[in-house]
């Protein structure tokens, strides 16, 4: 219950079906709220009665927050945070918490801080001594785990790959020795090249492609990496993708013979500095080692007539 500015009592309410209930007050603090990924079904009692209590929401597209809200019954103020703004609303946000508000943090859709800027508000809302909650709830990254049929004991999140070609390959050879399940997104337009560009990086390993998670047109196609790469131009490239790739099949370490030859490799094509990063992250050794084996090639090199 709340009070409005003639100091009359004004509950906050929000809907589930055709019942109204009365949100309580939460303790001052910035609350990191889940949202759904797509099904507006998705979404916890807990976080609507954090939303509906709110002194405002902080989201990323106040549109889109506002159809979550109308489903619910929920009248709250909305400002925008997003990557292009943060810099100057963040202050702002970190003032009304000074000043005891409750602000709850959500994203488009899933959890707040993967891959949007929501990670600085914070850290400098914990820096500054602010109490900081989580809602949990939906998230695209675990929904499409639980679909693929990989190996969910230990995954690896990369995020969205570089949209060129040169450094989308690159940042492909640090992930092939990665020993665990990895987990991409990836947009409808750049679907095909980079699918292409992981099956010649990453080879032959089972892959699941999850498209509109929890939408009316929810699709998952699971293979050989290289067979979807190839029949990628067949796909729907329209909505919002995770790839899940399975690990490496072997995950021994390197032999000495094996890390020359990957040296070698990347020697005749980037420098010493990127030939070490690349064959570190593909072996799992130390790169101090990766690059006293590098300089001792390299004046094998040297010294030969």
């Amino acid at each position: 219950m709340m009070q409005n500015r003639n100091g009359e009592t004004k509950a906050r309410r929000y809907h589930v079906g055709d019942q109204a209930i009365i949100a309580d007050k939460q303790s001052p603090g910035l609350y990191v709220v889940a949202t759904p990924i797509g099904n507006l079904g998705d979404i916890s009692l807990r976080a609507l009665a954090v939303l509906a209590a709110a002194d405002v929401i902080a989201c990323e597209d106040t549109r889109v927050t506002a159809r979550l809200l109308d489903r619910y019954g929920i009248a709250r103020p909305l400002t925008p945070y997003h990557d292009h703004n943060a810099a100057t609303a963040r202050p702002k946000l970190l003032a009304r918490l000074a000043a005891g508000e409750t602000i709850a943090l959500v994203s488009d859709a899933g959890t707040p801080l993967i891959s949007d800027p929501g990670y600085k508000l914070v850290r400098e809302a914990v820096a500054a001594g602010h109490a900081v909650t989580t809602v949990p709830g939906a998230s695209s990254v675990m929904a499409a785990l639980t679909l693929a049929g990989l190996p969910t004991d230990r995954f690896f999140f990369e995020g969205f790959l570089p949209p060129t070609a040169g450094k989308r390959e690159k940042r492909i050879a640090e992930l092939a020795a990665i020993p665990a399940t990895l987990v991409l997104f990836e947009t409808g337009p750049r679907l095909a090249a980079s699918l292409t560009d992981l099956a010649a990086g990453l080879g032959a390993r089972e892959t699941a492609i999850c498209r509109e998670l929890t939408k009316l047109h929810e699709d998952v196609r699971r293979g050989d990496l290289s067979v979807l790469a190839a029949s990628a131009s067949e796909l729907e490239t329209r909505g919002e993708f995770v790839i899940v790739i399975a690990p490496p099949a072997d995950t021994t370490p390197a032999e000495a013979s094996d890390v020359d030859a990957l040296l070698r490799q990347a020697l005749a094509r980037v420098s010493v500095k990127d030939a070490v990063g690349e064959v570190a992250a593909a072996t799992g050794l130390k790169r101090r080692d990766v690059y006293q084996r590098a300089l001792a090639l390299t004046k094998a090199g040297t010294d030969e007539p």
